[in-house]
């Protein structure tokens, strides 16, 4: 079940509860969220911008840990939603991040709920085009080594596969240039940039 708050500011937070709270409860959530009142309707009208049902936010995630260091039990998620004054189909004026966030018209029981279905796996034919169109920044080595990779395995590589091996492969994840060798005017350094780094 999902329980509203209100704000003076009018602001919502949303509750979602395992299980009806007791008053005493309710009252520290009222006091918890600076004096704002339990709704008694099970949704609420009008616009709102909040996070995406598919994200639980790092701050919810907080707000269940300090409602379980207050004694309520059952908190699965909070999250907060401000009125958007505008339709949503009129642009101007409202700055929300779409990655984030989204715009809800009314808040009801299913504002967490996801509905999604997995895509289905896809076979990659052409690495190199493939890396390109996602951004994924594969090197012609990088390419020519998953070509090599699919044909000693006998298959085409999966797209989850081909984005797997771009994240763990990465310079941020590898290293590679900043591990690399530095020669410089046909000099090899001593030392590679991270170990410049890591020796101040």
């Amino acid at each position: 079940m999902i329980l509203f708050f209100r704000t003076p500011a009018q602001h919502i937070y949303a509750v979602q509860s395992a299980q009806p709270l007791k008053v005493d409860d309710v009252h520290k959530l009222e006091w918890l969220f600076s004096e704002a009142m339990l709704l008694e309707s099970s949704t609420v009208e009008g616009n709102y911008v909040g996070p995406r049902r598919e994200m639980i936010t790092p701050w919810s995630t907080n707000a269940v840990e300090i409602t379980q260091n207050m004694g309520i039990s059952g908190i699965i998620r909070i999250e907060e939603y401000q009125v958007v004054s505008q339709t949503p189909s009129v642009k101007g004026g409202l700055e929300y991040d779409p990655m984030l966030q989204r715009i809800y018209t009314g808040l009801n029981q299913e504002i967490f709920t996801v509905n999604k279905q997995p895509e289905p796996i896809l076979e990659i034919e052409d690495i190199a085009a493939y890396s390109a169109q996602e951004g994924l920044a594969l090197s012609s080595d990088e390419v020519e080594y998953l070509n090599g990779i699919s044909e000693k395995i006998g298959r085409k590589l999966t797209d989850s596969e081909v984005f797997g091996f771009s994240q763990v492969n990465s310079e941020h994840c590898r290293h590679k240039i900043f591990n690399g060798q530095f020669i410089i005017d046909g000099e090899e350094k001593e030392l590679s940039l991270f170990k410049l780094i890591r020796k101040t």
